[in-house]
C-alpha cells in the first residue's frame, strides 16, 4: 500500500527544516566558469555527496578534467528505474551593484502581492530545483525506509560553462547510469498555477560568417560605387534569409520538419496566450515570424533564422567615410524535430557563396550545433507525471514545448536511450542568469510534493 499521504505530510511539516538546507547549499559560491571558484565548486559538489549519503543513497564525488560530478544511487526498491538530473554550479552575479542583497546570503522576501520568495542566485536555477527532488527522496525514506523505484542522481557542475566534460562522462559510465526514465527539473511552469511538462526542445546550429574584399579600409569618396562593399554584400545576403512570408529560403530547411499533431495543437490553442502579452512586455506588439503561424508555434515548434550580430566599417564615436574590408555576423538557426544542423550549416554556406560578388570572399566560423528534442507524450510513464502533477496543483498539468535549448536531454538520449521528463517548476519572472533571482516558497514546497507524486505514480 501506498504511504503517499503520510509522505507528504512529512514534507508539510519539514518544510522549515528544508529551506534552511536550501540556504546552506545557496552560501556557497559555485560559479563554474570563473577559475577563482574552482574551490567552491568542489565543496557544493561534496556538500551534495554528504547530504545525500546522510539519507542513505550511496553517494561519490567523480572527477573530471573540471568540476566534480556526483553520482548517487538508491537500488534499494524494484520497478522502473529513473535517473535525475541536475546541476549545482551557477552563474556569475555581476553586475552585483543591480542586486538587492548579497546573491550569497539567501533570505525570504515577502512581496507586494504577498508572496514569498527566496532570493539569491541558483534559488531557481538549479538549486532550488535540484533540491526540491532530494527533499521529496527525504521524505520517503524518511517515512518508509526507502524510494518507491530505483533512483539513481546525476549532478553536474558544469552546465552553466557549457558542459564539456558530460558527453565524455556518460559515455564512460553509461551501464551504471542507465535507467528506464530521465528526469529533470530545470523548466519552467506555464503559470504560477499550472503544473507544465515539456516535450519538445529546439536544437541549435551557430555560424559567424566573414566578407572580405579589398586588402584595407578604403576612402569611400576614392573608392565609392567602384570598390566591393562588405557591408552592403553582406546586408543583401542576410536579408534574403527570409521570404515575405517570414519563411527561410535556405535550400531544404524544413526538411524533417512536420505539421504539429492536431491534439497537441488544441492543447497549445487552449492556453489562452496573448501574444500581444507576450511581446508588450519588451516594448513589441504584433509577431514578425512566418505568416499564419501562432506565436507559441513559432517559439515552440517551428525553426528560425535569426541574425544575432553584425559589424563592419568604423563604428566609434563620430565619423569615418570609409569601405570596410571586412564585414562580419553572427548567425543562430534554432532546429525542430528531425533538422539536422549539419545540413543547415551547408545550405547556409551555399546560400553565401552562391550570392557573392566578383573581389569578394566568405570565410566561416562554427558555434556549435545540436539536434532538437521531443519526448512521446503517449508514453504511459509521461501519463503517470502529468496526472500526479494534476493532482497536486489541482489543474490538469500541460504539455508545452521550449523555445531554447537544454543539451543535456539530447545527450541523455543519446548516450543512454532514455527519454526524460521535463517537470521544473521555475517561473518566468525568477530572473535567472540576472540579478536579484527568486524562487518562488510554493514552488519549492508544491515542487518537493509534486516529486513525492511523481515517484509513487512511477511505481505503480
Amino acid at each position: 500500500m501506498s504511504r503517499l499521504d503520510d509522505v507528504l505530510a512529512r514534507i508539510d511539516g519539514d518544510l522549515e527544516p528544508a529551506l534552511e538546507r536550501l540556504f546552506a547549499l545557496l552560501r556557497i559560491r559555485s560559479i563554474s566558469t570563473d577559475p577563482a571558484y574552482a574551490g567552491e565548486c568542489r565543496a557544493c559538489a561534496a556538500w551534495h555527496a554528504a547530504d545525500l549519503a546522510g539519507i542513505g543513497f550511496d553517494a561519490t564525488l567523480r572527477d573530471t578534467p573540471g568540476h566534480p560530478m556526483v553520482v548517487a544511487h538508491d537500488r534499494t526498491a524494484s520497478g522502473p528505474s529513473a535517473l535525475f538530473y541536475g546541476h549545482y554550479d551557477v552563474q556569475p552575479v555581476d553586475p552585483l551593484e543591480l542586486w538587492d542583497h548579497d546573491p550569497f546570503e539567501p533570505q525570504i522576501a515577502t512581496r507586494a502581492d504577498g508572496t514569498r520568495v527566496i532570493k539569491g542566485r541558483g534559488a531557481s536555477d538549479d538549486k532550488g530545483q535540484v533540491m526540491v527532488f532530494i527533499e521529496a527522496c527525504r521524505a520517503w525514506k524518511a517515512v518508509t525506509g526507502s524510494l518507491p523505484i530505483p533512483v539513481t542522481i546525476l549532478l553536474e557542475g558544469e552546465e552553466e560553462s557549457g558542459g564539456v566534460n558530460l558527453p565524455s562522462f556518460l559515455e564512460r559510465n553509461k551501464s551504471e547510469l542507465q535507467a528506464d526514465i530521465g528526469l529533470i527539473c530545470d523548466t519552467n511552469m506555464w503559470d504560477a498555477r499550472t503544473p507544465a511538462i515539456q516535450t519538445m526542445l529546439r536544437g541549435l546550429c551557430g555560424e559567424e560568417v566573414f566578407i572580405h574584399a579589398a586588402d584595407r579600409d578604403l576612402h569611400s569618396g576614392f573608392y565609392g560605387s567602384a570598390a566591393a562593399n562588405p557591408n552592403r554584400v553582406l546586408a543583401r545576403i542576410l536579408a534574403e534569409l527570409h521570404d515575405s512570408a517570414g519563411r527561410v529560403t535556405l535550400h531544404g530547411f524544413y526538411d524533417g520538419v512536420p505539421e504539429l499533431p492536431p491534439s497537441l495543437k488544441a492543447q497549445w490553442d487552449s492556453l489562452g496566450f496573448d501574444p500581444r502579452a507576450f511581446l508588450g512586455e519588451v516594448g513589441l506588439s504584433v509577431p514578425a515570424g512566418e505568416a499564419g503561424r501562432s506565436a507559441l508555434e513559432m517559439v515552440w515548434s517551428r525553426p528560425t533564422a535569426e541574425i544575432n550580430g553584425m559589424g563592419g566599417g568604423y563604428q566609434g564615436e563620430g565619423f569615418k567615410t570609409v569601405i570596410p574590408a571586412t564585414a562580419s555576423a553572427k548567425v543562430s538557426f534554432r532546429l525542430v524535430f528531425d533538422q539536422d544542423p549539419h545540413a543547415v550549416r551547408r545550405a547556409f554556406r551555399a546560400h553565401v557563396q552562391a550570392r557573392l560578388p566578383a573581389d569578394c570572399r566568405a570565410e566561416f566560423r562554427e558555434h556549435g550545433s545540436g539536434t532538437a528534442i521531443r519526448f512521446p507524450v503517449d508514453d504511459p510513464a509521461f501519463g503517470k507525471a502529468r496526472q500526479a502533477l494534476s493532482d497536486e496543483w489541482g489543474k490538469p498539468a500541460v504539455f508545452i514545448g521550449g523555445g531554447g535549448s537544454i543539451p543535456v536531454t539530447a545527450e541523455l538520449k543519446k548516450a543512454l536511450g532514455m527519454d526524460v521528463i521535463l517537470a521544473g517548476f521555475a517561473l518566468e519572472d525568477d530572473r535567472i542568469h540576472s540579478p536579484n533571482e527568486k524562487y518562488d516558497v510554493t514552488s519549492f514546497h508544491k515542487g518537493m510534493r509534486s516529486w513525492a507524486r511523481i515517484l509513487d505514480a512511477l511505481a505503480r
